[in-house]
Order: C-alpha cells, then sequence, then structure tokens
C-alpha cells in the first residue's frame, strides 16, 4: 500500500538547520509531484516547496526562498527537504505529499518541527 513516512523533525534553536526525510512506497514515485506543507496551531495550511516528477521543476513558497531547499533521489523513493536559518515561525507540522494529475494525493502522518531558544 501507498506509504509516505516523514523523519528529521524536532527541537531547534533560532538560526538552526533540520533536514527532513519522506520515504515513499507503494507507487511508481518518479511519476509524481512531492510537495512538502505545513500548518502551525491556528493558521492556514501552507504549501512551502514542490518538486516535479520529470523535468525537476522545483518552486518554494516566499517565505521560505533563500533558506529552504526540496531534492528528492529517486533511487531512494525519497524526497528531501533541507531548512537552514530556522525561524520561530517555521514552527509547524510538515507533511509530505505526493500527488499525481490532482487524481491520486496521498499525504504522510507528519512531523513536528519546532523552532525555539
Amino acid at each position: 500500500q501507498v506509504q509516505l513516512v516523514e523523519s528529521g523533525g524536532g527541537l531547534v534553536q533560532p538560526g538552526g538547520s533540520l533536514r527532513l526525510s519522506c520515504a515513499a512506497s507503494g507507487f511508481t514515485f518518479s511519476s509524481y509531484v512531492m510537495r512538502w506543507y505545513r500548518q502551525a496551531p491556528g493558521k492556514e495550511r501552507e504549501l512551502v516547496a514542490r518538486i516535479g516528477p520529470t523535468d525537476g521543476y522545483i518552486s518554494y513558497a516566499d517565505s521560505v526562498k533563500g533558506r529552504f531547499t526540496i531534492s528528492e533521489d529517486n533511487a531512494k523513493t525519497t524526497v528531501y527537504l533541507q531548512m537552514n536559518r530556522l525561524k520561530p515561525e517555521d514552527t509547524a507540522v510538515y507533511y509530505c505529499t505526493a500527488v499525481l494529475a490532482a487524481i491520486y494525493d496521498y499525504w504522510g502522518q507528519g512531523t513536528q518541527v519546532t523552532v525555539s531558544s
């Protein structure tokens, strides 16, 4: 069955870094758009970054441009989110998703990222 398993979240001080991983299985990874969303308490869900299936198209939310980097390893069917220069406002649950043609839309269980001193 389809699985998206996030890892790498935790508590970090402002200015620090974390790398989130999302291990995917149960579908043709290379055909899907992979995305990272986040949701903080009381806030709207936000699309943080996405990476295209074949052309490597990448985009970021303005709030994370220049600080976050999305990448994927097709051989390992894993997508990553490298987060640098973290800010308290980056605190949220981060979700990995996989979407194909707006028909198939899979979500992981989420991983908590807390940025605090």
